[in-house]
């Protein structure tokens, strides 16, 4: 294929060969005469019409080289296309709660930590070019999976994020801190820290505000989320006489302590009370943090004239053999 002429101005040998017919054709119009002939005549006539029609083909040919020339000296050129891409990620820990009180089925058909989890995916599926790991916590925190581009080893860990790996309660403060310890080292130009929680902090030895503040000295942005209905909120409870049963518990979200965290470190403070509303926050964080993407095409070019050059000398080959060998006139 081809991609670009190296001297276009070439082509305008083209208008030769157009001009050539034109002129012979003009020429024809002019001294075309109307005469009778015999019988015999006109038998002679008709046994010649093969030799006289093949005089035209040696025009043809011309005409044809020449019009193969006029690109051949434009030197065509072919090339190959390639992309380079360079990205420069964001790294991002997703610190999800996972206390008992995630259980609350107020985001039906599933339950605080399944929607969570279920929309987490979504947003990692959507952040191709990052590094991203996973903390877990309730009463703990500890490291689900560390900082990876392995997004299909990560969402595995995330599917198995479960309750009562460790001991229950909500340790906003240190989740936040071994959140950021994670990032402790990275050299991406963009550091987030996405932490959702349906509680406060009623565990472990960190203070959230003093955790938050150790994340923005480190240049470190933190979405807080805040997740589940305001009031009373159904919870399912396993009794060994009626089988599953609900029992209806007031939810106890501090969303004061959430906002000074996102404030604190340059980040913001979102409320989901819905599945809708808690994709519709993941898709706003994403488009909040986007990663730089360089895209740069190289062309690698090769010459592509000899198709044009060959078949242009072996049609003035094929006329010379025409007019010297079959189509000279005898003596």
């Amino acid at each position: 294929m081809i991609e670009r002429f190296v001297y276009p101005a070439a082509l305008a040998a083209l208008a030769v060969p157009a001009l050539l017919v034109a002129w012979r054709w003009w020429r024809r119009d002019r001294h075309e005469l109307v005469f009778t002939v015999s019988a015999a005549a006109l038998h002679r006539l008709q046994a010649g019409r093969g030799r006289v029609a093949l005089r035209y083909l040696p025009p043809a040919l011309r005409l044809a080289a020449l019009v193969l020339l006029a690109i051949a000296l434009a030197r065509p050129q072919g090339g190959t296309r390639t992309r380079e891409v360079t990205s420069e990620g964001v790294d991002i820990i997703l610190t999800l709660d996972s206390s008992t009180s995630m259980k609350g089925e107020d985001f039906r058909p599933r339950n605080r930590l399944e929607e969570a989890k279920a929309q987490a995916a979504e947003f990692v599926s959507r952040r191709q070019n990052d590094r991203i790991g996973l903390v877990a916590f309730a009463g703990q925190a500890y490291t689900a999976c560390p900082l990876t581009l392995d997004h299909d080893l990560l969402t595995q860990f995330l599917g198995q994020v479960k309750m009562g790996v460790v001991v229950d309660g909500t340790a906003i403060g240190t989740a936040l801190a071994t959140a950021t310890n994670r990032l402790r080292e990275s050299q991406a130009k963009s550091k987030v820290i996405v932490l959702l929680t349906d509680g406060d902090n009623n565990a472990g030895s960190v203070d959230p505000l003093t955790a938050a503040r150790a994340a923005a000295a480190m240049s470190i942005k933190v979405y807080t989320i805040g997740v589940g209905k305001d009031g009373q909120v159904p919870y399912p409870v396993d009794d060994m006489l009626f089988g599953k049963r609900y029992q209806y518990v007031m939810s106890n979200l501090d969303e004061t302590v959430l906002r000074q965290i996102a404030e604190l470190t340059g980040g913001r403070y979102f409320r989901a009370t819905s599945n809708e509303a808690l994709a519709r926050i993941y898709a706003e964080i994403d488009k909040l943090e986007r990663s730089e993407v360089q895209s740069i095409e190289r062309v690698d070019y090769h010459e592509a004239g000899l198709p044009f050059l060959l078949p242009a000398a072996a049609l003035l080959l094929l006329e010379f053999l025409l007019a010297q060998l079959w189509l000279r006139r005898s003596p």
